[in-house]
């Protein structure tokens, strides 16, 4: 690196200072504490803990922080120090059908069993700025209203009455991680599923919106949306039994999509899925459709090209640490390379040269 460069080490300390300096900004002016972080950017810590594959909202604020809101920079943070954590045991498969939702609609059934929850949204706000917040003004509350807690059973299970959609096969196969095994393709859905929750937000919207412009088919209804709380149990041996250890924030989506039929499947509609760490409704429904693009082999559909359908270019390029990794480093020093292909070229602009001389006598 630029270490070996006279003096380079002295500048690389000083280029650490000049950081800190500009991660505190004007010190006139109040710094900004984890715990506001924390509590007013959920939406960004959210963020970085889905794409950190790390759930704790104190250190992704900190994170951000330290970053200085770059969040790709944070969820950088967290994936290094996540490989620092032991791992001492494995949880149940969480249980959303028991979900206590803030948030619950679908977009397929006005009078949805169980009544649309509207929740703390974006969607019906008039997108104009309020001053109010420049001046430090004071939001009136909001009715607080409790979450639901008794279960709230899944939309899409009432198309199964009528045998409408394809019915999920469950597993008790251990799914593989990521985080310990590199990736190996052809993939499970399990697989796909776990990079496309790690994946960056950005490149899996682009994906789930070049599917609903015609590049898949993939003509989808959000089936259901939903945000909430779910307990987190794990089985203690001493115990003989699982606890509930404690509660996450999910965000889970399910697409209900056409499908034509195969030679195998009868015509039906078929599923979509996303479940995400936090209040992260655009990754989810994103990824909803990102899922069902790549299932096209499994349902025997035709293959129509399209760049959410190619699984190795959508997992492999997906991983926004791994996307910048390879992208930065082209700013650390390539002096030898550089010179060998400097010298190429003056090479072959010599004979390029020469040729041409020729050519004129």
């Amino acid at each position: 690196m630029y270490v070996a460069v006279k003096g380079g080490e002295r500048a690389i300390e000083n280029a650490h200072g000049w950081l800190a300096e500009e991660r505190r900004g004007e010190t006139a002016v109040a710094e900004l504490s984890v715990d506001q972080i924390r509590e007013q950017m959920k939406l960004a810590v959210n963020r970085v803990m889905a794409e950190g594959s790390l759930y704790d909202p104190d250190l992704a604020a900190l994170a951000i922080k330290q970053a200085r809101g770059d969040l790709i920079e944070a969820i950088f943070l967290i994936r290094a120090y996540r490989t620092t954590l032991p791992r001492f045991g494995s949880t149940h498969a969480i249980d959303t059908g028991n979900m206590a939702c803030i948030r619950r609609i679908s977009a397929t059934f006005k009078d949805a069993p169980g009544g649309q929850v509207l929740g703390p949204t974006f969607d019906y706000t008039h997108r104009l700025l309020d001053f109010k917040l420049a001046a430090d003004g004071e939001v009136p509350p909001a009715p607080q209203a409790a979450p639901r807690k008794e279960p709230t059973p899944h939309i899409t299970e009432f198309l199964n009455h009528e045998g409408l959609i394809q019915t999920e096969d469950a597993s008790d196969e251990t799914p593989p991680d990521l985080t310990r095994e590199p990736m190996e393709l052809p993939g499970s859905r399990a697989l796909r599923l776990q990079a496309l929750t790690r994946g960056d937000e950005g490149f899996v919207l682009g994906m789930a919106y070049s599917t609903q412009r015609g590049y898949a088919r993939n003509h989808a209804f959000v089936g259901e949306l939903r945000i909430g709380t779910v307990a987190v149990e794990m089985d203690i041996p001493e115990l003989g039994f699982a606890i509930e250890i404690g509660e996450i924030e999910v965000t889970e989506c399910e697409t209900v999509n056409q499908f034509t039929g195969s030679k195998t499947e009868p015509p039906q509609f078929t599923r979509g899925y996303g479940l995400v760490f936090g209040q992260t409704e655009r990754k989810a429904i994103s990824m909803a459709l990102v899922d069902r693009a790549l299932r096209w082999r499994e349902l025997g559909e035709d293959d129509m090209g399209a760049p959410a359908q190619d699984e190795e270019f959508v997992l492999y390029h997906s991983d926004n640490i791994q996307a910048t990794g390879f992208l930065e480093h082209i700013k650390l020093p390539h002096y030898v390379d550089f010179q060998s292909e400097l010298e190429l070229v003056r090479r072959l602009r010599r004979e390029a040269e020469g040729a041409g001389q020729e050519a004129a006598e």
